[in-house]
């Protein structure tokens, strides 16, 4: 725990003495949980992803009797709205077809420039894809709760608003938080409006989808492709359709490999540990009581 130590933390067993909390795992959140009740001295606990999604309401006691939670939200941005974009670019350009192809095959494919796309998040990770998205020359429109304008973005609108961009969207980018209200948010209704020419990338959480929908949806060719960088359930079936797909692409949850994901969480501890002992100025602050 080095990042720890260079932020002027001591790293020790857990004890009575323990102030804050490095928990690296989603795994085990019964551990968490009973670590939390059990030594009540702990006002601090760095989770380890952007989402905080698994680990439910079990930690909403410990935020309520005012533990600080920090997740990495916003650390892991730079890799995951690379994936999202070359999912992008690969669906445009078909591809899962070309890839599966024994024979030539006629000429077609999309182009991302000046393109309508729609970007349903408005965190780190929403952030980044729009600079990435700056040679393009895209028209850019940014789903979120609150109506407050996200800088860099041609357009915000809220959550309530999204049946009404999502016709004239191009390419749909999912960036939002798993919880209650966005479970099914790309459902039947909502993928029948797209565009034949859209595509449809999720970067976020599985449970945003509609799966069956989605199969459906690329069956009848309602939507152009799916980039799916998590599912639900996840991981799918063996033999899920989605899989040999041929306007599908899936990839194992890999946007933020630990390659790539351990420095940037080293960075994450390493500001955090400065912060609860010296500024108070945590980054990444999450709220187990509203799921994100």
């Amino acid at each position: 725990m080095e990042p720890v130590r260079a932020a002027g933390g001591v790293v020790a067993p857990l004890s009575d003495a323990t102030r804050g909390l490095i928990y690296t795992t989603t795994r085990d959140v019964d551990t968490l949980v009973a670590a939390l009740d059990a030594h009540p001295g702990i006002g601090w606990v760095q989770l380890p992803f952007a989402g905080i999604d698994a680990f439910g309401k079990a930690i909403v006691p410990a935020a309520e009797r005012g533990v600080v939670f920090t997740s990495a939200k916003g650390a892991y941005a730079q890799p995951v709205a690379e994936h999202a974009l070359m999912l992008t670019l690969a669906l445009q350009r078909q591809l899962p077809l070309r890839l599966r192809a024994t024979s030539w095959g006629k000429s077609s494919g999309l182009s991302l420039y000046g393109a309508n796309v729609v970007i349903v998040g408005a965190g780190g990770i929403a952030l980044e894809f729009l600079r990435l998205l700056e040679p393009f020359g895209v028209t850019s429109t940014v789903v979120r709760r609150s109506a407050d304008p996200v800088a860099t973005a041609d357009r915000t609108v809220t959550t309530a608003e999204l049946d009404e961009v999502l016709p004239q969207a191009d390419v749909v980018m999912l960036a939002a938080a798993s919880t209650e209200e966005t479970r099914a948010l790309i459902d039947a209704q909502r993928l029948e409006s797209m565009k034949p020419t859209a595509v449809l990338v999720n970067i976020a959480r599985g449970p945003l989808v509609d799966t069956d929908a989605l199969v459906a949806a690329l069956d009848a060719g309602s939507i152009y492709g799916a980039g799916l960088d998590v599912t639900d359930p996840e991981p799918l079936t063996a033999d899920h359709p989605l899989y040999s797909h041929e306007r599908c692409i899936v990839t194992p949850h890999t946007a933020d490999t630990p390659e790539m994901v351990r420095p940037l969480l080293d960075r994450r501890i390493q500001d955090n540990v400065r912060a609860f002992l010296e500024t108070g100025e945590f980054v990444g602050l999450a709220d187990p009581r509203i799921g994100y």
